[in-house]
């Protein structure tokens, strides 16, 4: 419920999957094997005295630290978002640009720590961590923030809360973790800007995804996931479907609301918070509702019935656009006819569910 990229899997993210697993393997393998672990330790001083380059590769990529290493995961998971949405060479060329940026800026922030605190940092916290916190630049931008809940009625809980947490716990779990994380997210605006043409300069070239395509999609590729429930898990496919659309039309009915109050024009009905009047239920849509109610001869003659929703037209440019992020073409129609064609709310359907 806090995350916002849904319950789909690595379903159309190879490269996530590939990270995910690849990078745990070889933290989980360094782990029962210790003697090697000084081969992937980010140390600049042996990298620029000694010029041991190679560690600028090892040190930047497998996390010697086993919190490092689950954080990290956590957030990479809820990023996969991004690969669906710009695909696997865009993402993976994302991600290479602001390794490279990111690599950079390290040696800059450190020489200007040195030079102000006059302290030398000598080592790094391990792993893919820059690169990493370089997708909380496109996360804030351009994943909606819908409220879910208050915490004693003043803390505001949204969907993207707990990506947060984790990065915030990912930020406190070294000293200089916190360098890391200022060159990722400089890095990451300055790659998304394209300042100084750099996603035409740091980009995957196109021969070598396809063979990626060809050889290691196949191995890190996820089935697509089926809409049955198990039996036993204790609820039906309706029932799904039903709390979905509650939620929903919750959401839609706090923002309809929140729209009337800035507006501030008056409403024919005779009260502010008759919604059924602005907005009509999702719960009683399609065949799976349950039946209306009978209204009494005088109600029906002040009020006309509310219009259907499946009845509303869809624009195919809003249908194309979900469909490049990923989603089905049923599930993007389905969500833009529930959000009267808001895209912005009907992505956020999407990604939560």
């Amino acid at each position: 419920m806090f995350t916002t990229t849904g319950s789909r899997g690595l379903y159309k993210a190879p490269l996530s999957k590939s990270l995910l697993l690849v990078l745990n393997g070889l933290t989980l393998m360094l782990i029962l094997l210790p003697q090697y672990q000084e081969f992937f330790i980010y140390n600049l001083q042996a990298l620029t005295q000694q010029k041991q380059v190679w560690r600028l590769l090892c040190g930047r990529l497998v996390c010697l630290d086993v919190k490092d290493s689950f954080c990290s995961s956590l957030l990479i998971y809820n990023f996969r978002i991004f690969e669906r949405r710009f695909g696997t060479r865009k993402f993976a060329s994302f991600l290479l640009g602001s390794w490279c940026l990111s690599a950079l800026t390290d040696f800059l922030l450190v020489q200007a720590f040195q030079h102000l605190f006059d302290y030398e940092v000598e080592e790094l916290p391990a792993g893919l961590l820059a690169p990493v916190f370089s997708l909380f630049v496109p996360f804030y931008l351009s994943i909606p923030r819908m409220p879910v809940t208050q915490i004693l009625g003043h803390i505001h809980i949204t969907n993207k809360s707990l990506v947060y947490i984790v990065g915030l716990q990912l930020l406190t779990s070294s000293p200089f973790m916190w360098l890391l994380a200022l060159s990722g997210l400089v890095s990451g605006g300055l790659y998304l800007s394209n300042i100084l043409w750099l996603q035409k300069i740091l980009f995957v070239p196109a021969w070598l995804s396809r063979i990626a395509r060809y050889i290691l999609e196949p191995i890190f590729s996820s089935s697509q996931p089926n809409n049955e429930t198990p039996v036993g898990m204790g609820a039906t496919l309706d029932i799904q479907r039903q709390q979905r659309m509650d939620l929903l039309d919750q959401q839609l009915l706090l923002a309809q609301y929140n729209e009337a109050r800035r507006n501030a024009r008056p409403q024919p009905q005779a009260g502010l918070l008759q919604w059924t009047r602005l907005f009509p239920s999702l719960r009683h849509r399609g065949q799976n509702g349950p039946p209306m109610q009978p209204q009494p001869q005088a109600q029906t003659q002040q009020s006309a019935p509310p219009p259907s929703l499946n009845n509303s037209p869809v624009a195919e440019e809003q249908v194309a656009r979900l469909v490049e992020m990923g989603f089905s073409r049923t599930d993007a129609l389905e969500a833009l006819r529930a959000s009267n064609n808001d895209i912005n709310m009907a992505t956020n359907f999407l990604l939560q569910h």
